[in-house]
């Protein structure tokens, strides 16, 4: 059998086939974690210019309103819906991610999910569980091909749309040729955004995986109707090239799919700006704690780090999207406040003169090492010189939250609390909090979950 036929075949047969209550403890319980945070990093957004006025937008359309816009009591068409809730994510760079994708999946597959489960709203908790892990599992095996074989680096909606797409369908009845149609259709209209040119000039148009998050719905919804895509190649064709994706040889991905479970690997940010800079805001974090730094005595601030980290070198952001792909402001807030938040990330923090001059002292240089390393591995050296002329120096860090350094459970609890309260405040997040622990503890009918996010 020729690769790409038994490519497409796992891949259904996955996608149809995953039970939640089968599944491993191990992969629930990271389902759950990935679940929670991405609710929280909804709400963080929820208030930046990037989610209000995609949101705003799709409310003033009107029409169908089957799926709800969280946080406003409102709904929407479904395509609408998902977009605005997955933006409400996206405009706020602290949601889960895996390092070979370079990219994120849950930003577009809960909102897409929860979107098309409006349709069977008496579906059980169960079902949209297993949906959600089996996206996963697709999407960064998608991610990981995609860049194994595409000349470019491309925005994380090129390949999480087409997980959106075949996930969505299955969980709405789709089978065999109908999940592949969806599957094409997604990879054919994806939004392949050449992601340096944001990078080098950032804007609200990110990692396109709101947009990305629309296509995988209307996708779906098209494939159910009986609307027919071109094949997907990230499903088949590349799947025929040999070449290897840090050791693993693409034909591989789809080998495992049911025995090695990808969203264990998913990492889960403790900071709210770009990964590749936080391994520099740990550096000088670690420099801040170890030798109770006061940034007044700061002259000057090195960071050394892997190529694409040192691409992140915008000084003084103009608004919160500049200044999540800006490592030296990241670095210049953390350094300032002891701690990054959204609050350090965006609104009057970006006009802050204290931290305007840190960010003007950092200088940033690539280490052949840590570039070699990249993606896999991310790490950075941080040399602080203070005014009397002490010279600090820590090297090799990586960012906490990869699995082999997990956040603490506290630390989860304590960035969805500062994430959620601005917009729910403390009892409001204390509910959201508890909602969720009950539908995840004893998973309940979609209906009900989507009513607790949905209430304004």
């Amino acid at each position: 059998m020729s690769q790409g036929p038994r490519a497409e075949r796992l891949v259904i047969e996955f996608a149809t086939g995953i039970s939640w209550d089968a599944l491993p403890t191990g992969v629930r319980a990271a389902a759950g974690r990935c679940l929670v945070d991405l609710v929280g990093v909804a709400a963080g957004g929820f208030g930046l210019p990037q989610a209000t006025i995609v949101r705003e937008h799709v409310l003033a359309r009107g029409g169908e309103d089957s799926a709800a816009v969280w946080f406003t009591g409102r709904g929407a068409a479904a395509a609408d819906a998902a977009w605005a809730n997955a933006t409400a994510i996206e405009s706020l760079d602290a949601h889960d991610g895996h390092a070979l994708t370079k990219g994120h999946a849950g930003v577009a597959l809960l909102p897409g999910l929860l979107a098309l489960y409006a349709r069977k709203p008496d579906a059980p908790g169960t079902e949209l569980l297993g949906s959600l892990v089996a996206g996963y599992e697709l999407a960064t095996r998608l991610g990981m091909a995609l860049h194994a074989t595409a000349p470019d680096y491309h925005s994380s909606g090129a390949w999480n749309a087409v997980a959106v797409a075949i996930a969505g369908a299955a969980a709405l009845g789709g089978r065999g040729e109908t999940l592949l149609h969806a599957a094409g259709i997604a990879e054919y209209f994806a939004p392949r955004g050449p992601m340096m040119r944001c990078i080098a000039r950032p804007t609200m148009v990110k990692d396109s995986s709101g947009w990305g998050c629309r296509v995988g719905v209307e996708a779906a919804e098209l494939a159910l109707a009986g609307f027919t895509g071109a094949p997907a190649e990230l499903v088949s064709g590349l799947l025929r090239r040999t070449g290897p994706h840090q050791g693993v040889g693409i034909s591989q991905l789809w080998a495992d799919l049911g025995t090695r479970w990808r969203i264990e690997e998913q990492y889960i940010k403790p900071y709210p700006v770009c990964r590749w800079a936080q391994p520099a805001v740990e550096a000088v974090l670690l420099l801040r704690r170890r030798h109770r730094i006061e940034p007044a005595a700061i002259a000057s601030i090195t960071v050394g780090s892997f190529a694409e980290a040192i691409s992140l070198a915008v000084t003084q952001p103009a608004d919160t999207e500049q200044a999540q792909y800006s490592l030296p402001f990241a670095v210049a807030a953390a350094l300032q406040a002891g701690t990054l938040g959204v609050a350090d990330v965006s609104g009057p923090a970006l006009a802050d003169p204290a931290i305007q001059k840190l960010a003007s002292k950092v200088v940033l240089r690539e280490v052949p090492a840590h570039s070699a390393g990249f993606p896999a591995v991310r790490r950075a050296d941080a040399a602080i010189v203070l005014h009397d002329g002490t010279r600090l120096d820590v090297r090799d860090v990586g960012a906490r939250g990869d699995p082999d350094v997990p956040l603490s459970q506290d630390e989860i609890d304590a960035k969805f609390s500062s994430l959620s309260q601005p917009l729910l405040g403390a009892a409001g997040t204390a509910r959201l909090r508890q909602a969720l622990a009950r539908f995840l503890g004893k998973p309940a009918r979609v209906s009900e979950f989507a009513e607790v996010l949905g209430r304004p």
